[in-house]
């Protein structure tokens, strides 16, 4: 008897297969847009209208007014709207309570510098916030420019209950103003290269993730974060500093549990000078070291469990200023160190490590991966440093591409360096009392064990 091997389910028409999907949680129900080009149609069909910026907020607010979460696929979960001389605006409704808005699509020409005052949360006394605004948690804003940044900011403002804000590459922004009451939580920056000054108002915002050259950055209200990432690697922007402007930052992140952080922002550096090509080097001796240098040894990040460091070279494994900032750090759990050769990077006066005379041993420090080194003898190097601030001798492991690992290991005296068959690297560096090498000895899939820092998608 033949086999059927027909999929009898992919043939129902499309209105069964919306109620089969409404069935489903949002994220499964978005796992079955991989299942067949039949499957994918149905998230993929689009709402196509045209008309002018002006009126953008209102064709977004009447898209997501008739969007069913119950019935995910009645309606069309994305909006082209085109608006001008080919600019389009893509609204897309992802799951879990996401909006996406793109104006990327269509837009060639070269894009203005402008200014952004964005006003979030702010409940509308006059009127009742519409059903869209009751599931919408988190917008992502992508491309804003000066001609759809106030279209953009009338669709945010009619979205009261919004917890997540993401904004990317939007080029042409210089200044930002983020006004916000408590129900905003998390803001995300990636990647507009143009921004110059940051001004935050929020009182409950717990996790910040910034990307890109270093703004004037002003958080107006105190607030602790929790998750703070710091990727100052394109390094400045072309302004100046005083030498408190960074302090208000630096209380922010005091007791966070996650942070990124470049090196250079701990670095103590050179004043600033013109270079022989009329380049102003700015001095970063306002930054972190100097505040706290100034609090004699008193200050430390207690809650901080998680760092990324980033630094864009460890030649000679000079570590110091890492080496110094984890006495800063008692109760790290995680550390992961990139070496990024493309990171804005300085030379140093200083030698930290002789200069934070209070700090404690790290007794939690469970797990160190190291990634981007192009010198093994730096990798095993930095690894001996790390094992003598521990108490207990965390996993510690290595990888140049970011697919195959190595993890260090002890190699006793009395065994062979190296064997036929034998997986061990060449290099390797001997204890003090020579008794035994360090090395590397490549692994398997040590993922779960040492995940990828999830801030190292481009997206996050």
């Amino acid at each position: 008897m033949e086999k059927n091997t027909s999929d009898l389910v992919s043939s129902l028409p499309d209105e069964i297969l919306g109620r089969i999907i409404a069935f489903l949680p949002s994220e499964s129900a978005l796992e079955t847009s991989v299942l067949s080009s039949r499957w994918r149609c149905l998230w993929n069909t689009a709402l196509v209208k045209h008309g002018t910026i002006e009126d953008a907020a209102a064709a977004v607010s009447g898209f997501l007014t008739h969007f069913d979460e119950f019935d995910p696929l009645r309606q069309p979960r994305k909006l082209q709207y085109h608006f001008g001389e080919g600019r389009i605006l893509l609204a897309t409704i992802a799951a879990n309570n996401k909006l996406h808005v793109d104006f990327a699509a269509g837009n060639r020409e070269f894009p203005e510098q402008f200014g952004w005052q964005l006003e979030l949360n702010h409940q509308n006394l006059t009127n009742q916030p519409s059903p869209c605004t009751f599931f919408v948690k988190t917008i992502y804003l992508k491309s804003v420019s000066s001609l759809t940044n106030e279209a953009v900011s009338s669709i945010v403002s009619n979205l009261q209950f919004l917890e997540n804000l993401k904004i990317i590459e939007c080029i042409g922004l210089q200044a930002l103003e983020i006004d916000a009451s408590s129900k905003l939580r998390s803001l995300t920056i990636l990647d507009c290269p143009q921004l110059r000054s940051l001004d935050i108002r929020s009182w409950n915002l717990r996790c910040f993730r910034y990307r890109g050259r270093l703004p004037w950055l002003w958080p107006e209200y105190h607030f602790n974060l929790k998750d703070a990432m710091l990727d100052f690697r394109k390094g400045l922007s072309d302004i100046s500093f005083k030498s408190c402007d960074f302090d208000a930052t630096l209380l922010t992140i005091k007791n966070a549990e996650i942070l990124t952080l470049c090196k250079w922002t701990f670095q103590p550096m050179f004043s600033d000078h013109q270079s022989k090509d009329n380049l102003r080097t700015f001095s970063l001796q306002e930054l972190i070291w100097p505040s706290i240098s100034y609090l004699q040894g008193n200050f430390q990040f207690y809650k901080l469990k998680e760092l990324w460091w980033i630094d864009n070279a460890m030649e000679g494994c000079n570590s110091d200023a890492l080496i110094s900032f984890l006495k800063l750090c008692p109760a790290l759990e995680q550390l992961i160190v990139t070496i990024d050769p493309k990171s804005y990077g300085v030379a140093s006066t200083t030698t930290y490590s002789k200069q934070v005379t209070r700090h404690s041993e790290l007794k939690h420090l469970k797990r160190v991966k190291l990634e981007g080194f192009t010198n093994q003898e730096d990798e095993i190097l930095l690894a001996i440093y790390l094992r003598n601030l521990v108490a207990v001798e965390p996993l510690i492991i290595a990888t140049s591409d970011g697919i195959n690992l190595r993890s260090l290991v002890k190699v006793p005296l009395h065994q062979p360096m190296q064997h036929s068959g034998s997986n061990l690297e060449t290099a390797a560096r001997w204890s003090e009392d020579r008794k035994y090498a360090y090395k590397f000895l490549e692994v398997g899939d040590m993922d779960e064990v040492c995940p990828t820092h999830v801030r190292m998608s481009p997206q996050m």
